[in-house]
């Protein structure tokens, strides 16, 4: 029977690398865009998934994609926005949609398809955290607390979807290239790279190639992990 994978946040660099891994295994894709339309549905023809749009925010249009497509065999929750700035000069409003989306969004989704697992008693859930969230970055405080929300989250709701047979894990990229980080200049890439002890930055499909393990029946016995995809950067 064809796996069914939703992956929120699908259009983006990361999102769109796990999406066509999991094609490539022949799941059925669906692709969850917020205000990218036209590049989910770009990506949708590509791959023969399917684009659906919703806001991870907003707890009811999850619940309600959710309730349209039926429950995923997997979720990866990659849906996320960033912002660099110093923690005192950070809006209100600009906090609460990086918090609404990085945190709340991943638990929205994962409440609203975890009925369904549950029923089969089988599932997975992928998390998407960041290396921000287990070592905390300067001028990215609000981002790094979200993230570092999403592990705890992680590891708290493997255990108790355990014995409902479903399985919970966390990838934690480190520095990926990405349409996010072209802000810095080539000087500051630089300076970045020569942190990563393996010299290279990473690209989406190492995150991708992590999270399809981590969905197969090759982590089968792994549940509750946090998978660090950061070429052994650890600052």
């Amino acid at each position: 029977m064809q796996r069914k994978v939703l992956v929120t946040g699908g259009s983006g660099g990361i999102g769109a690398a796990i999406c066509r891994r999991f094609a490539a295994e022949g799941c059925l894709v669906f692709i969850n865009y917020r205000s990218s339309r036209e590049k989910a549905e770009k990506l949708a023809a590509e791959i023969g998934g399917i684009a659906i749009g919703f806001d991870v925010s907003d707890a009811e249009e999850v619940r309600r994609a959710i309730e349209e497509t039926g429950s995923p065999d997997v979720l990866v929750n990659n849906a996320g926005v960033s912002e660099v700035e110093l923690f005192t000069a950070l809006s209100d409003d600009r906090a609460r949609r990086l918090i609404n989306t990085d945190l709340a969004g991943t638990m929205n989704c994962a409440r609203a398809v975890l009925p369904g697992m549950i029923r089969r008693h089988s599932g997975c859930i992928v998390n998407i955290s960041s290396m921000w969230g287990e070592v905390g970055a300067s001028c990215e405080v609000d981002y790094s607390a979200a993230k570092a929300g999403v592990i705890g989250f992680t590891k708290a709701l493997a255990k108790e979807t355990a014995p409902s047979g479903i399985l919970v894990n966390c990838v934690s990229p480190g520095f990926i290239m990405t349409e996010m980080n072209s802000r810095y200049t080539p000087e500051e890439l630089e300076a970045i790279r020569e942190e990563i002890p393996l010299g290279i930055f990473g690209e989406p499909e190492h995150v991708a190639e992590a999270v399809e393990f981590l969905a197969s029946e090759r982590a089968a016995y792994i549940t509750g992990q946090i998978l660090g995809v950061n070429g052994g950067m650890v600052i």
